[in-house]
């Protein structure tokens, strides 16, 4: 294990959109120099497999373990001045094991103040699931009118 992986857990998950159970946003970890754009559930997991694969952290519990360069990460970064939180939500998930071919960690709800521990990746998705179920459009403040 590398002895600078602890800074790399925390990956934070900011969802802009969520369409008849299809959600859209970007991820962001110290890894990645600008993040990872996503347009549904399968492009997240992919990229944050790929990311945990190229972070060698955690090391699955079923793949060999071996010395090698990590390869490059995957996924279209977004631009550089998007704000790092979700127009829906934003989560902060951190990853401790990768066991029995899914993920092990804890999710923390920014916007809700609530955290909870995951088992699976499928448990990850039902939490984020039951938070955006209940959530809308944050609303833009309309700019001030001149009263003169």
């Amino acid at each position: 294990m590398r002895a600078y992986a602890h800074q790399y857990r925390t990956t934070l998950l900011c969802i802009d959109s969520y369409e008849n159970g299809v959600l859209t946003g970007r991820m962001y970890n110290p890894a990645l120099e600008e993040g990872a754009a996503f347009q549904s559930l399968t492009q997240l997991l992919r990229q944050m497999e790929g990311l945990l694969d190229t972070l060698e952290f955690p090391q699955p519990f079923t793949a060999p373990r071996r010395f090698a360069a990590p390869p490059p990460l995957p996924g279209d970064a977004p631009a550089a001045s998007a704000e790092r939180s979700g127009r829906l939500a934003t989560f902060a998930v951190q990853i401790f094991f990768r066991r029995n071919a899914s993920w092990q960690g804890s999710v923390s709800w920014l916007e809700g103040r609530q955290d909870s521990p995951f088992r699976s990746a499928m448990e990850l998705v039902l939490l984020m699931d039951s938070a955006l179920l209940g959530q809308t459009p944050r609303e833009k403040e309309p700019p001030a009118e001149d009263e003169a």
